[in-house]
């Protein structure tokens, strides 16, 4: 009797034990996934701590709009340099907002003999051009002792022209690449690949022109008109102002408003240009070899800031898109 008990006790734990590794297995992986979450959320204080710390203290640290200005003024004059590399455009290292920062601290500081603007740049943003250019202006009125001369690197198109027409001398390399002034706009036409792989095009406006060079329709001749009207007169504005820039030192030819770029050589012979020269040739020429960078920078504390941003949204994104229990 005893015997045949033990084994069905055996039996029935036996049939049991199936169901029991489930719940066993469920009961880890809810403590995992507990485990898991707790982690994050530690870890969430702690970045979140981190980031209002650094940000709190930017708030209380005057940085001069994170602009590096080469220290505090010590008698000795110097050749102040404002770079504009790359594009011209909103929120870009090129931008009006980075490069007129730059500007301004360079022609109110007392140790400025002269300023260069050093120009590697192949255009953007016609307004943001014209800021800088406009700028430029206001900035030599005000400190008229102080003059402010464009070095080219490599190129200077477009926008980069724009700007450089502000200076009082243009200075190049003889390799250098010059011009392009002109304005465009790209698109592209995609109505018959649509028609061969059988896609039909629904558009709903409100204004006949609201889907104005919509690339997925046919092209209407009275919006072409439209564009290329608007073009011409951004245009004129960049034809006025490296004429007004240039002045009597331009020599107008045909295709010199055409958007043709030259190189540094053919420019001087187009009165682009001045003279071959570099940052340092410049500030040599001047007497003051002193040369104080004041192209604006990001502050330590602000590229922290920035990390540890980018470490909570990875962070957060993270929790947010793994699947519990996949992994």
């Amino acid at each position: 009797m005893t015997d045949m008990q033990s084994n069905d006790d055996h039996s029935a734990a036996g049939s049991n034990s199936p169901n029991q590794s489930v719940v066993d297995r469920l009961v880890f992986a809810a403590l995992r996934e507990q485990t898991r979450a707790r982690r994050w959320r530690i870890g969430f204080v702690i970045f979140f701590f981190v980031y209002l710390t650094v940000t709190t203290t930017m708030l209380f640290v005057k940085s001069e709009g994170s602009l590096t200005v080469g220290g505090e003024p010590d008698g000795e004059m110097h050749t102040a340099v404002v770079k504009l590399s790359g594009v011209i455009a909103s929120d870009e290292e090129g931008g009006a907002a980075t490069v007129i920062a730059g500007l301004q601290a360079a022609f109110e500081h007392e140790d400025t003999a002269a300023i260069v603007l050093e120009i590697n740049s192949p255009g953007g943003s016609p307004v943001q051009a014209a800021y800088i250019y406009d700028e430029i202006v206001r900035l030599k009125q005000k400190h008229d002792s102080i003059p402010l001369y464009a070095v080219v690197v490599d190129i200077a198109a477009s926008g980069g022209y724009f700007v450089a027409a502000a200076a009082d001398r243009i200075y190049v390399n003889p390799s250098s690449l010059v011009g392009s002034i002109g304005v465009r706009m790209d698109a592209f036409g995609f109505v018959d690949l649509m028609e061969k792989i059988g896609v039909e095009r629904r558009l709903l406006t409100a204004g006949k022109n609201k889907g104005l060079f919509d690339p997925f329709l046919p092209e209407q001749a009275e919006q072409k008109a439209h564009l290329q009207t608007m073009l011409n007169e951004v245009h004129q504005h960049f034809i006025k102002a490296v004429r007004d820039g240039r002045g009597e030192r331009l020599q107008e030819s045909e295709g010199i408003f055409s958007g043709l770029i030259w190189s540094g050589e053919t420019a001087m012979n187009l009165g682009l240009v001045d003279a071959y020269g570099s940052t340092s040739s410049v500030a040599r020429e001047l007497g003051a070899e002193d040369i104080v960078d004041f192209t604006p920078h990001s502050g330590l504390l602000e590229r922290i800031a920035d990390r540890i941003g980018a470490s909570v949204g990875h962070s957060i994104s993270e929790s947010l898109f793994v699947t519990p229990g996949l992994h």
